[in-house]
Parts: C-alpha cells; structure tokens; sequence
C-alpha cells in the first residue's frame, strides 16, 4: 500500500489526484466541493452534460446520496460489491447538479481495489471520472494518466488495473432495470440476481444521458479502428493486429489472444495506446461477437465506440 497522505491532504485542499480502481484509473475529486469538480471538467475538456459517477467506501454512503433504495438494489449491492457495478438511484435534493448533469438521478459505485477503498474511507466519496481527456482511450496504468496530463500531475500508482474496462451502469430508476453502459458484470449475472429480465439501452438516453459512455465519442486512438475483413491476411506493417486465434506467425504487430477476452479486455486500452506510440496507421481486430463470454457485450461497446459507429453490433 503505498503512502497515501500527500493525495488525501490535495483531495481536502479541493484538488484533483488520479487513483486506481480494478476497472480503470479514475480522477478524483470531492464529491461535497463543486469547485473541485469543476476541475476535472476542466482538466479533462469533458462535456457539462455528461454525469459523474459517486465512489464510495462503504454501504452506508449510499444513503448520503440517495433516500430511495429499491431492494433490487439491496441485492446487487450484497453480491457484487465492491466491484464493478455502477447503480444509478434517484438522487437527493442536496447532491451537487455538477455530479449529476443536472438530473434527478445520481450513479454510485463502490470500487474492488484495496488502494481505491482505503483513499476514498479517508476523503470521503469522490466523484471519479476515467483520468484520461475526454474522448482518449481510459488509463489502465499510471503512466497512461500522465502521457495524457503530464509527468507532475497526482496519480497514485497502482500497477495495471485488473478488469481494464469502465464499470456497467445500471439504472435502477424506471419500471424495468436498464443497463447504461455494459462491463464485466454481465446482463446474465444481473437477471440471475433479480431474478427478472434487465433492458440494455446502450445506445439509447443519447440526447440527455444518465451514464458516462452514452452520448459522447469515447475510447478512440489517433489511429483508425476496425474490424478485421473476411479473409483479410494480417500481414500489413502499419497496422496492429489484435486476433483470437494464435496460430498466426509471431510478430511485433500481432497480438494473438487465444480466445482469452478477459486478457483482452484488460489490455485493450493499453494497445490502443501502444498504436499511437508505435506510429500504427490501424487497428485491426479480429470479431469476438459470437463467442459466449461475460466480458463480449462490453468489449463490442467499446470497440465500436472507437470505430465511431452508434449501435452495439459488429461490422466486419
């Protein structure tokens, strides 16, 4: 664990400090201090309109940030947290229209990351956006926080995050549960919880969204994004292959997975990254849609967010 204090003593003095999670690296601020959190929209260039997600340290801050909790929150919260699940509750009167995009619902998640739970039981919740410019692919790694805002900026270093994508959002506010934003808490895993179906409204909420990742262009390198064509040999130079099947020949500008989308879930920000650095013109990646994995649906959400397209299906 490393030394928190310098970090808690910058969070109370209204200041911003990028910290890890198990899902991506978050940049945080106090979730009482609109001025705070007015820097991180500042920081980051990130739209008005595009809410924040609370991070707490325990259950009971929860009810600092909302008075009606359904039991099919009760239910989630039990099982899943910590962990990567972001509720989305009716909000009280007192929390900050700054968090919450000016709507009457607020998103609240408790991290599963040893350093997240300690900074946060010491500040106080914190509102923690992906600690990345808006747009940019998420940090997975201190060193990606800093290439995006600079060697001095506050991050607390907490190696390579475990899950490498966004949380899933779940709103829980409407007649029927709706998924926001998919993650590697699965629509199954939701339903096997509630025991009643859950709507997926990814791309749906665009005009005013209630989640992070909905409206807004999100995830993209400089280089382009696409899917691998149909009996397309992957032996040009300037792109970087990111493939299941690892029969192809090694080399420096193909990554073979192997089937494992929990591996490339956690290193696709960290290739696309890698692109950038390394001067590739593409990145080319192999369709996954028809695999059975937890982790497919929120892979597909954030590879065509990269791509630029506005649905959930593939286009190869």
């Amino acid at each position: 664990m490393p030394d928190l204090t310098k970090y808690i003593d910058l969070i109370k003095n209204g200041d911003v400090v990028a910290f890890p999670t198990e899902t991506v690296y978050g940049l945080g601020a106090d979730a009482w201090n609109p001025a705070a959190i007015q820097k991180i929209f500042t920081i980051k260039n990130r739209p008005s309109d595009n809410p924040l997600i609370v991070h707490v340290s325990s259950k009971d801050q929860v009810r600092d940030f909302s008075e009606k909790i359904p039991d099919s929150a009760d239910l989630l919260i039990t099982e899943f947290w910590p962990g990567p699940l972001s509720l989305v509750l009716q909000k009280k009167s007192k929390v900050l229209d700054a968090v919450t995009a000016g709507l009457d619902t607020v998103a609240i998640r408790m991290p599963d990351h040893e350093i997240a739970l300690e900074f946060i039981s010491k500040t106080g919740p914190l509102v923690a956006p992906s600690a990345n410019r808006s747009g940019r692919p998420s940090p997975t790694r201190a060193e990606h926080v800093k290439a995006d805002f600079g060697d001095h900026f506050p991050v607390i270093d907490g190696k390579a995050t475990k899950v490498g994508l966004e949380s899933t959002v779940l709103d829980l506010t409407g007649d029927q549960p709706e998924i926001l934003r998919p993650g590697s808490i699965s629509r199954k895993e939701i339903e096997d919880v509630l025991g009643f179906s859950v709507h997926e409204s990814f791309f749906e909420h665009m005009d005013r969204p209630k989640s992070p990742g909905q409206k807004y262009s999100h995830y993209k390198p400089e280089a382009e994004v696409r899917w691998l064509k149909a009996k397309e040999v992957p032996d040009n130079q300037e792109y970087l292959y990111l493939l299941l099947d690892s029969s192809y020949p090694v080399s420096p500008n193909i990554i073979a997975y192997d089937n494992d989308l929990d591996q490339m879930a956690r290193e696709l920000y960290d290739r696309f990254r890698q692109a950038d650095i390394e001067g590739y013109h593409s990145v080319i990646i192999e369709d996954f849609s028809e695999m059975n994995h937890p982790l497919v649906s929120a892979l597909l959400n954030r590879v065509r967010k990269a791509i630029g397209y506005s649905s959930n299906t593939p286009n190869v």
